[in-house]
């Protein structure tokens, strides 16, 4: 099952800005700070899947953000992903918290 649901309810989750800026830095982490490894491993898996495909077939005259675009692609997403899920994340206690 995956849940957003923190693992303490009374402890506070980590703020959704740090692992926006944890997954603009290093590719899977920001999952990873989610308490979502398996999540941040996959993500990292297709961003290089994808990366080296993409270097690999574009053409010689492409530009380098052309070549790696796959990777740069899934990372946009893991980053989208890993602070979605922190914000939801959040939020989630807050509502608890402020219903104490």
């Amino acid at each position: 099952m995956n849940d957003t649901r923190p693992a303490d309810p009374s402890s506070a989750p980590i703020n959704p800005h740090l692992v926006l800026v944890a997954a603009i830095i290093l590719p899977g982490s920001g999952q990873v700070i989610n308490r979502e490894p398996v999540r941040g491993l996959v993500f990292v898996f297709f961003i290089v899947l994808l990366g080296a495909y993409t270097l690999k077939t574009a053409a010689p005259d492409v530009s380098l953000v052309g070549k790696f675009a796959g990777g740069l692609f899934v990372w946009a997403m893991a980053i989208f992903d890993a602070y979605k899920r922190a914000r939801i994340r959040f939020e989630m206690w807050r509502h608890a918290s402020a219903r104490r």
